[in-house]
């Protein structure tokens, strides 16, 4: 058996994001406790990263205390309230050297977390990509979202597509362009959101092709696009919700026929050894809908996998 090198232990800095006005179920605003309490600060020192830190939590406002305000994008001048906050944080992380790990809250703030991360590049010149699993594409515009909930849509908006609150974040315009864009785990979109997807130029690779394929080729490949033919750094934003129910219960959006727990954590191994992973988020952990804090230890662990943890000490 051949050993592979050790992953560099980078520095990490943890930050929280309760939001959940982007969901149509309550509950997700929970979720950065959750990956807490399943001990994510114990489980960094134990696999030797000595320097990480906790930010806390964003600031954000209770549902009870908005109104619903649009009806094809519910709460959204709040969501990128918390979204600009987040990609200011998310920018500083990065100028000072350090790899940020966002934890949410719905999908919503990864408006936020990219737009902080091609922020930080841009002033290097740098095209970041990203690598979005998820059971869901996120690629719905208010004029097609059936439902007006904002944590279907932060795809489309990092593409440049919908409202100017969300796709001006730090600055105007998209924030990737599609060909550095890839989906995995795809297995539930809306009908008007297919049609979106289809003309976007996006990679998408369903549960179809990792059945076939295998994930390994799956994630190579996918890695491969998001890195682009100059091998730039990438981001990878992880619904849980990828993951099939049996592994991950407590989501707001469970849909039959998802990643396996090894699947799930090879794909995260696979980010890690490439080295080219500059940010990492876990979202839509909904404690209310969990069992067992399950979830919440099912994202910490995908966290540590990210960021370099092996089954071998090395």
């Amino acid at each position: 058996m051949t050993r592979r090198h050790r992953i560099p232990r980078r520095p990490i800095s943890v930050l929280g994001v309760r939001l959940d006005l982007g969901a149509g179920r309550r509950g997700t605003d929970m979720g950065p406790s959750a990956v807490r309490i399943a001990g994510l600060h114990g489980a960094l020192s134990k696999a030797g990263f000595g320097d990480h830190e906790d930010l806390g939590d964003l600031d954000c406002p209770a549902v009870e205390t908005l109104d619903e305000g649009d009806a094809e994008a519910h709460h959204l001048p709040a969501i990128a309230v918390v979204c600009r906050k987040l990609a200011r944080s998310v920018r500083g992380v990065l100028d000072g050297g350090r790899v940020p790990v966002v934890i949410g809250g719905d999908h919503s703030c990864a408006v936020g977390t990219f737009s902080g991360v091609a922020a930080h590049f841009r002033k290097r010149r740098v095209q970041p990509g990203i690598v979005w699993i998820d059971a869901h594409g996120d690629m719905n515009t208010p004029e097609t979202s059936r439902s007006g909930n904002v944590h279907g849509m932060p795809l489309a908006h990092l593409l440049g597509m919908g409202r100017a609150e969300l796709t001006d974040i730090a600055f105007r315009g998209r924030k990737v362009p599609p060909e550095r864009a890839v989906l995995v785990g795809i297995r539930d979109l809306d009908y008007a959101e297919r049609k979106v997807v289809a003309a976007s130029g996006v990679a998408v690779f369903t549960m179809k092709d990792i059945d076939e394929r295998g994930m390994p080729d799956v994630m190579r490949d996918a890695i491969a696009i998001a890195s682009g033919p100059e091998a730039e750094p990438f981001h990878v934003s992880f619904d849980v919700d990828g993951v099939d129910p049996e592994h991950a219960p407590g989501v707001g959006t469970p849909v039959q026929g998802g990643l396996t727990y090894r699947e799930a954590h090879l794909a995260m191994e696979l980010v890690a050894e490439t080295g080219r992973m500059c940010a990492v988020e876990l979202v839509e952990i909904n404690p209310i809908l969990d069992v067992g804090n399950r979830t919440g230890r099912l994202a910490m662990e995908l966290i540590l996998s990210a960021l370099g943890k092996r089954i071998y000490c090395d």
